[in-house]
């Protein structure tokens, strides 16, 4: 069985095996132990703090293989991005021309920088060892960020952004940044990835701040503006299941798309209910299966069987284990996938 809880100092082997096998492009997972080592001590605190309103907050999960007690998967939140460090992409917009004397319209795509310092959240950090990737394990590491949204939504801005990997390859290779910010850089993209953690600072001081006019980029690197990394593709799915839309914005680096939703729009965040442990049996009805969290003391998230009440829930006692809850214990669960729509068959 697996579980889903914060990260701890005893994760940072696991958690640094999990980011060397991530591939280039996971920005949130960077493959150095001294940044991942602060990003726990991070996490720590913002567990530690409970604040009325988001200040920055970044919140990491692993999943846990309760059967060897190893993190086979991670998943994070940032409360609210921006600040001293600002949130950085390329709004693709388009520019119309018109000649009446060559009797010519011509709508011209192109990529204006812009930068945010007052938000929005931002999920990210998602990978599962591939060993792990069946069973909805992936699904799972993806809505925990949400139910952790309904529980505590004061903690978080009310837009929510996901940036999704782009095009690059196995050695690190982005025909995006190749056209375009290597020629303002002058280092590779595993690099400027890698830099992008350590500090900002360095995109504001060299990206270009004009249009970037997307017929001038060879064609190796407009077509990979707003495509997704093969490896996110399921994700990028889920996240359309749950409400999230284009945004119109795609990364600085290496293009790949950026989505949004409102986060009391999210369906797993409507969705939500809380109710108390009423009962705690060996076995339940064979159910769809849903996402349950405790969130009374650590907070911790499985799938599993739920029956409902009317005063409250049943939970078999592999759940109630796993997630540290007895009878009348609160916990907060949604269904692990959502209903299907009206002429829809049933979602496998």
């Amino acid at each position: 069985m697996f579980v889903i809880r914060p990260v701890s100092l005893d994760d940072l082997d696991q958690l640094y095996e999990l980011a060397t096998s991530a591939g280039y492009g996971l920005t949130s997972l960077p493959r150095d132990r001294e940044l991942l080592h602060a990003k726990i001590t991070e996490s720590q605190e913002s567990f530690a703090r409970i604040g009325q309103k988001p200040r920055g907050e970044s919140y990491l999960f692993v999943l846990e293989d309760l059967k060897t007690g190893r993190a086979v998967g991670t998943t994070g939140a940032v409360a609210k991005v921006g600040g001293y460090e600002p949130f950085y992409a390329y709004k693709v917009e388009t520019a119309v021309a018109e000649s009446d004397v060559l009797n010519v319209r011509k709508e011209v795509r192109f990529l204006k920088l812009v930068q945010d310092h007052n938000g929005p959240c931002e999920v990210g950090c998602l990978f599962l060892s591939p060993a792990c990737r069946k069973d909805g394990n992936g699904r799972l590491l993806s809505l925990v960020r949400f139910l952790f949204m309904a529980e505590y939504p004061k903690r978080f801005d009310p837009i929510v952004i996901a940036e999704l990997r782009g095009v690059i390859d196995d050695v690190g290779h982005s025909p995006f940044w190749d056209a375009l910010g290597r020629h303002f850089f002058d280092i590779d993209y595993p690099n400027a990835d890698y830099l992008s953690v350590v500090n900002k600072k360095f995109i504001a001081d060299l990206m270009p701040t004009h249009p970037i006019y997307i017929p001038l980029l060879p064609p190796e690197a407009r077509d990979v503006i707003g495509k997704v990394h093969e490896q996110s593709k399921a994700a990028m799915e889920i996240l359309r299941e749950e409400g999230f839309i284009d945004c119109g914005m795609v990364d600085i680096f290496d293009a790949g798309p950026i989505v949004r939703c409102k986060r009391d729009a999210i369906r797993t965040v409507r969705e939500s209910r809380k109710m108390p442990v009423e009962d705690i049996v060996e076995e339940l009805p064979a159910s769809e299966p849903y996402l349950i969290a405790s969130p009374c003391k650590e907070f911790r998230a499985c799938k599993g069987p739920v029956q409902i009440t009317e005063i409250g829930v049943c939970l078999t006692s592999r759940t109630a284990l796993a997630l540290h809850v007895k009878v009348g214990d609160s916990v907060r669960f949604a269904a692990l996938k959502p209903a299907p729509r009206e002429g829809e068959g049933k979602q496998t």
